[in-house]
């Protein structure tokens, strides 16, 4: 993370270089296996904390952890409309997917939380498509279709099935919604200013706003937890709130985007796992077989090739006279 650092290189393109793509794929996957352990570790931390202390307050440790890293390394400060973007990307992942969730997971269990967060890389992708221009062809969204539909269909038949939409899951989409945006406009700063970069100036840029919720939170109930439910709220705010978007920035920024966007569809398969180890949910023969299913198509829609881009034919363009 030192100034000299190559992720650092203010760059409007995809860092593209030989091995580029399984650069950012990888990258990619090791941001998702942090991030998979979110919703059971949120779910944990419900029991004893306020959701909305859960919420605000990993922003507030995770803006700290950011503010003495961009000071160590002297980052210059972000110019323009910079600040604008990394404000989207601060609403959409520092606030609203982190407060949303949190409620949402107050009345759900994890698994069928991670039946509508298994929409995030579809969604992602969408988002990532208008906001930037990437066209992938028709076999990525094959594949991304049916990934999405083997994922939410396995996590909602592990979770025992959605019958209509509560309170809960309102949240839960409104959370992917705010997730992806923040996710696609993350890893297009991230080609200029560096992918722990952006997350750092998104929390510090939050970090006002989410001070004072964590102060009303506090006021309006006293933080008390076991020692298991703080290490998770310490998880949260350090790994799932930070550190994982430095893996994750930098998956995005090499991209391509919407194609590394795609191997999120192995979170809910994981976050479930995870749930089953950690909250003693059962996991049963569905969980290999919809694993299976979800990975494979998150394989399938990640070595899809994008469209190249139309190039102009100048022989046809006559000289001026």
């Amino acid at each position: 993370m030192s100034v000299q650092s190559s992720a650092i290189v203010p760059d409007r393109h995809p860092l593209s270089r030989p091995g580029a793509p399984v650069a950012g794929l990888a990258w990619g996957l090791l941001g998702v296996l942090a991030f998979s352990f979110t919703v059971p570790l949120t779910r944990v931390a419900v029991g004893g904390l306020d959701p909305l202390f859960i919420g605000a307050g990993r922003a507030v440790v995770a803006a700290l952890l950011a503010a003495g890293a961009l000071a160590l390394t002297r980052q210059a400060l972000p110019r323009g409309r910079q600040w604008l973007r990394l404000a989207v990307v601060a609403g959409g992942v520092v606030a609203g997917f982190p407060l949303l969730t949190s409620y949402a997971l107050t009345e759900v269990p994890a698994s069928h939380g991670a039946v509508v967060i298994a929409m995030l890389p579809a969604t992602t992708a969408v988002i990532i498509v208008l906001r930037t221009g990437e066209r992938p062809v028709r076999a990525f969204w094959v594949f991304a279709a049916l990934g999405a539909v083997a994922a939410v269909g396995f996590a909602m038949l592990q979770g025992g099935g959605t019958g209509h939409l509560q309170r809960a899951d309102l949240l839960l989409v409104l959370g992917v919604l705010a997730c992806a945006i923040g996710y696609a406009e993350g890893g297009a700063i991230s080609r200029e200013l560096g992918s722990w970069q952006a997350i750092s100036w998104a929390l510090v840029l939050a970090a006002p706003a989410m001070a004072v919720l964590t102060a009303v939170s506090v006021v309006r109930e006293q933080p008390s937890a076991t020692a298991t439910q703080w290490l998770c709220f310490a998880y949260l705010a350090c790994v799932s709130m930070f550190l994982g978007f430095f893996a994750w920035y930098r998956g995005l920024a090499i991209g391509p985007m919407a194609q590394v966007s795609q191997v999120q569809l192995a979170q809910p398969v994981l976050s479930i796992a995870w749930a089953g180890l950690l909250l003693g949910e059962q996991v049963t023969w569905l969980t290999v077989m919809g694993g299976s299913a979800v990975v494979a198509c998150a394989a399938g829609a990640s070595s899809s090739r994008r469209r190249a881009p139309v190039v102009p034919d100048r022989t046809a363009v006559k000289s001026p006279i």
